[in-house]
């Protein structure tokens, strides 16, 4: 599978040949589900939490005594059908993480990267160097790409200058090639990848 190499400002210099074993996958909706469930629930802080009746600041007197006043029994005013009680069976402080295995996550990113592929919204550009990295520069490029919504996936460290330049785009984002994952590629309409994180993603993926 061939694939042009294009600058930032979309001309040709050179093609790349994708490996089938990354970006020839067939669809599966199933693996990227399981995938992006995986990777929300791990960013998820799961800081949410209400009070149990040991928890609650109030007296630990019965209200009234148990018989002969007509009213039902009550024997805690911290109780959760009195005003300002406790909640039943509320959320608590805790980790939504779950395991998901190496495998299943690797064939995730390939089968993300394979349908980006399929659907011709993959680019690969040869750097993100440029010697005068202004954002109204990096508009104009992105528009001769035809980049409206994207994933930018730089090599080992993305140009500090590039970086700057492009933060204030809207629905565009940029990583190393580290970071590349599966629910940030398909958020966005088109992945882009330079040489070096191409070359990197296969040796890793094959």
């Amino acid at each position: 599978m061939k694939c042009p190499i294009v600058t930032l400002d979309n001309k040709k210099v050179g093609d790349a040949s994708l490996s089938e074993s990354v970006f020839g996958l067939p669809k599966r909706k199933d693996i990227l589900s399981r995938m992006v469930n995986y990777q929300r629930a791990k960013r998820r802080a799961g800081t949410h939490k209400t009070k149990g009746i040991s928890e609650i600041s109030g007296t630990t007197k019965k209200p009234w005594k148990q018989k002969g006043t007509g009213r039902a029994r009550a024997g805690s005013l911290r109780a959760p059908q009195m005003r300002g009680g406790a909640t039943i069976f509320g959320p608590v402080v805790r980790n939504h993480a779950h395991s998901l295995p190496k495998k299943v996550r690797q064939l995730a990113l390939k089968t993300a990267l394979s349908l980006k592929a399929q659907e011709g919204a993959l680019i690969v550009v040869d750097t993100l160097d440029k010697t005068s990295a202004k954002t109204k520069e990096m508009v104009s490029s992105f528009s001769k790409l035809n980049l409206s919504s994207a994933l930018i996936i730089g090599g080992e460290k993305v140009p500090e200058s590039f970086s700057r330049a492009v933060s204030n785009i809207p629905l565009i984002d940029v990583l190393p090639k580290q970071g590349i994952n599966v629910y940030d590629i398909l958020r966005r309409k088109t992945l882009v990848l330079t040489k070096e994180a191409l070359e990197a993603l296969e040796e890793r993926l094959s």
